[in-house]
């Protein structure tokens, strides 16, 4: 496969660190795998529109995912790569912390890339 983007090992290699910072909630070890100006689309728990963009705005969302949610976890998670994004399917569930109700989410992630980094992830999910 000839890519555009990073090669496929090197890929594989930056969603591992990706992942590992982002189950941790860790935003260093997230900046050290993605541009500096890094943004990260998606929707709010309402579905409206968000754009985080910059380490603040990161921390942020990481902690209201903190207060809101006792658990999220992925599931049937499938990498598809093309020259130059890649694309990521999953299902999540989310385990809220007030009431304990358990929602469920299957999605899709857009990753593209620059400089060898991950430039943009774009999360699109709905209820499963």
């Amino acid at each position: 496969m000839t890519l555009e983007g990073p090669a496929l090992a090197e890929r594989e290699e930056l969603f591992k660190a990706f992942g590992r910072a982002f189950f941790k909630k860790d935003v260093e070890a997230l900046y050290r795998v993605v541009t500096p100006d890094f943004q990260w689309r998606g929707q709010d728990e309402m579905g409206a529109p968000r754009l985080l963009a910059g380490p603040e705005a990161i921390r942020a969302h990481f902690e209201r995912q903190r207060a809101l949610f006792a658990e999220q976890r992925f599931h049937d998670v499938v990498y598809r790569h093309l020259p130059e994004v890649s694309f990521m399917t999953f299902r999540l569930t989310e385990t809220r912390r007030a009431d304990g109700a358990v929602s469920d989410h299957q999605g899709v992630e857009v990753y593209t890339f620059k400089d060898g980094r991950i430039a943009l992830k774009d999360v699109y999910r709905k209820p499963a």
